[in-house]
């Protein structure tokens, strides 16, 4: 269930609270500029554990929608909010180096603004998009959801954003259209990784779903986290989470969105088809060729203490989600 709260303003708490704190200290906030003040100052413990991360400016649109969010009123059960600090320094972004700290390190270089999506294909509203008219007519609400990577880590993540589904109904696919195709940002001048001489993306990034993935009350358009815009690390200013599928499905900054008659082509798959499904559904019953799906390991942790915990299907989702896939051989259709 979801229930309207006032907007919690630019703190930084998150890098350290536990998850009930995080959301009672939200309800108690109820607008305060005062509380807001106090809350912004970060603590020395997070200040060593990690590089500072500066808070993006976020455009007045953003701002203006946060003040009726609707934020969600409970955390994924028996499961701890995961670290603002390690959601935003440990991140894949190849578009920004392939080491999971280049995002963080090289991602300030993005200019987020202005910015704009293009809207192709099998569609009735076609046509190119300023972020803040494709946002507009829909108001924000908070998503706790796991994300689980193909590479066996998992964090627990507060987005913000619309669901995808209202989007589309906006734009009005014909019947023609049998999936959505998403496009990420060709940058090279802010984005160093796309000019590495050691990259083997063919850019720009492209993902996919099957248009009843896309239209599933789960899908979100997500243009924050942790009750503040969308760092640049982590998609900004504007990305797809899609909870019950690895991370890699989540395509980041994204600025073209294509209807289309036959499934897309995606980047991963395209590269190691072996390795990397279309459909890419978090599944502890299929391993990748080179480790096992069946554990993850939760971050944060340590050597010493790993955090590895048993993967579930679809993420923990399968209650929502598997009626997509009845008669699909997932092991097949991986």
């Amino acid at each position: 269930m979801l229930i309207k709260q006032a907007a919690p303003g630019d703190c930084r708490e998150f890098e350290v609270t536990p998850e009930a704190a995080y959301l009672g200290r939200r309800r108690l906030l109820k607008g305060s500029l005062a509380a807001a003040a106090t809350l912004a100052m970060p603590s020395a413990w997070a200040a060593d554990r990690y590089p500072k991360v500066t808070p993006a400016a976020a455009p007045g649109w953003f701002d203006d929608k946060l003040k009726d969010a609707r934020w969600e009123s409970e955390v994924v059960k028996g499961e701890a909010i995961t670290p603002f600090g390690d959601a935003t320094q440990y991140n894949n972004f190849y578009e920004f180096g392939p080491d999971k700290g280049d995002p963080a390190q090289h991602a300030s270089m993005l200019e987020t603004e202005p910015w704009s999506v293009t809207v192709d294909g099998a569609v009735k509203q076609p046509g190119r998009y300023s972020l803040e008219d494709l946002i507009r007519p829909h108001g924000l609400q908070e998503r706790i959801y796991r994300l689980r990577c193909v590479e066996a880590w998992s964090m627990v993540i507060p987005w913000l954003g619309v669901p995808l589904s209202d989007v589309i109904k906006r734009l009005e696919p014909t019947s023609a259209a049998k999936y959505v195709r998403f496009e990420t940002l060709v940058r090279p001048e802010q984005m160093p990784g796309m000019k590495s001489r050691f990259s083997l993306i063919a850019w720009p990034y492209v993902e996919g779903l099957r248009m009843d993935e896309a239209m599933h009350p789960l899908t979100l358009m997500a243009v924050g986290m942790y009750g503040r815009v969308l760092p640049n690390q982590n998609g900004a200013p504007l990305r797809l989470v899609v909870p019950w599928k690895y991370g890699f499905k989540s395509i980041k900054s994204i600025v073209r969105i294509s209807f289309v008659e036959e499934q897309p082509s995606t980047t991963w798959e395209s590269m190691a088809p072996d390795e990397y499904g279309f459909f890419a559904n978090v599944n502890p019953q299929v391993s990748h060729p080179r480790w096992s799906q069946a554990r993850e390991r939760r971050l944060p942790g340590s050597l010493f203490a790993p955090n590895v915990r048993e993967t579930q299907m679809f993420n923990g989702y399968a209650e929502q989600v598997a009626s997509l896939y009845a008669d699909l051989d997932l092991r097949k259709y991986y």
